[in-house]
Parts: C-alpha cells; sequence; structure tokens
C-alpha cells in the first residue's frame, strides 16, 4: 500500500511581487520515485527547494499554503530546519563536490553531526559507496581528490555523500543533465534501486528520463500544476490536453 510522504496543500511562492508558484497541491508517496517535469521556468526546481526550505536563504521570498512531511508542518516557525534538512538529502545538476578528498567529501555531514569515531566515520563512508554503486571504482583511491573523478562518478559521489547523513527523501534537481549516457544509465540504476529505502523527487528535462524512472509524474507549466498521475498514464493517457502537447513534443 503506498503511503504519503509530503503533502502539499495550496502552496503559493512569491519572489517580491512575482509569483512563482500558484496553488500546487499534491502527495508525494513513500518510496517512490516522483519526476517534476515541464518546460524552463515553470517552477519545478523552485517548489523541489520549497521541500527542505532552501528558499528561505533567498531575500524577499513569501510563501503560504501548507507543507507537511510525515504530518508534520515544515514551515512551522518552531521547527529545527537544521534537523529537516538532515532527513532531506539533495543532489544538483552539477556536481558540487568539495575541494577535499574523496574521502572527507563523504564524511563532511556526518562529522559536522557529531560522528568522530573514525571505524564509524569508514563505515559510512564504505557503506554509502556501496550504495551509490562506486565503491569498486573507488575503493583504492579515497585520498585521491573528489574532483579527480570523472563527471558521472562526481555525481554518484554526491549521491553517496547525500545518503551519508541517512536522510529520508533524495531531491535530485536534473542529477544527469550534464552526463554522457553511460554515466547517465547509471544514475538511473541507481535511482531505481534507492527507492526500495527512500522517498526520490527528481526534476527532469528529459522526458524519456521521467517515463524510465519515476513511478509518478508531474506536469508544470507557468507556475501551476496542471496534471499528477501514475507515469504510465501521464506518457500514455493523460487527461489534460496540455500535458499531451508536452509529452509528444508539440510544445516547450
Amino acid at each position: 500500500m503506498k503511503e504519503t510522504k509530503i503533502t502539499v496543500k495550496n502552496l503559493n511562492l512569491f519572489y517580491g511581487e512575482k509569483q512563482a508558484l500558484a496553488d500546487i497541491s499534491i502527495d508525494i508517496y513513500s518510496q517512490r520515485v516522483t519526476a517534476f517535469i515541464g518546460p524552463s521556468g515553470c517552477g519545478k526546481s523552485t517548489f523541489l527547494r520549497v521541500i527542505n526550505r532552501m528558499n528561505d536563504l533567498i531575500d524577499d521570498v513569501r510563501i503560504t499554503g501548507k507543507i507537511q512531511i510525515d504530518g508534520i508542518d515544515i514551515y512551522d516557525k518552531n521547527l529545527d530546519v537544521v534537523n529537516l534538512r538532515k532527513r532531506i538529502g539533495m543532489v544538483f545538476q552539477k556536481s558540487n563536490l568539495f575541494p577535499k578528498t574523496i574521502y572527507e567529501n563523504l564524511i563532511f555531514g556526518p562529522r559536522i553531526n557529531g560522528i568522530k569515531d573514525r571505524k564509524v566515520l569508514d563505515e559510512i563512508a564504505e557503506k554509502t559507496l556501496i550504495q551509490a554503486a562506486l565503491w569498486e571504482e573507488v575503493k583504492d583511491r579515497l585520498d585521491d581528490p573528489a574532483l579527480s573523478l570523472s563527471g558521472g562518478q562526481q555525481q554518484r559521489l554526491c549521491i553517496a555523500r547525500a545518503l551519508a547523513v541517512e536522510p529520508q527523501i533524495i531531491l535530485m534537481d536534473e542529477p544527469a543533465s550534464a552526463l554522457d549516457p553511460i554515466s547517465t544509465a547509471k544514475i538511473e540504476e541507481l535511482i531505481d534501486e534507492l527507492k526500495k529505502n527512500y522517498t526520490i523527487v527528481i526534476v527532469t528535462h528529459n522526458m524519456q528520463q521521467a517515463a524510465r524512472v519515476s513511478d509518478y509524474t508531474a506536469f508544470f507549466y507557468l507556475g501551476r500544476l496542471i496534471e499528477y498521475d501514475k507515469t504510465s498514464r501521464i506518457f500514455t493517457n493523460p487527461s489534460n490536453r496540455q500535458t499531451e502537447d508536452y509529452v509528444t513534443g508539440r510544445f516547450g
């Protein structure tokens, strides 16, 4: 039975006077992959950042409506935002590794969270690299600079680093858009594997990728959620004409 992880009701987001998201309501399910699709500038990445309160870092942002994770209002003024972000891993379009070793990148989060025991840190590094399908490729090079890895390896290391703080939700903003087809396939296989234990939300411009990796798809246009359904339905029998035009390439 599917269980709701994230509930959004009547969400609006404004940058100053400009409204970027309008009246969005959606349930995102636990241990499923949900893809956000739509043309550039239609609010997908903005909405992704609402889920872990990254928009808090931008001046002049105003949000109305409600977002709950496991029934807890994440915009409650008494909520510990640092704790919230520990529960939500984030992977960006371009790998944003620290100019440190592979190992140092992996243990950065756990160390900030107070883990000092080298044996425990070693175990976290190994476990997350195995989860990110990277262990066999880098196990003998943990002291090498992370930036010496290939683009695809760097992105998988970013995913391993996100997993190191044991999140429940992983947000991915176009994680494969800068990668070659082989690296992209590896990231997609990894997403499929990770959903056994995590709730994953991915923003992608690639229709085929959304169709391959996601269980549910949300189509955004001009800051509104136009349609949300099982991915198979969105791509074969959408109920909205705009959705159909977009997924068949007639616009966008």
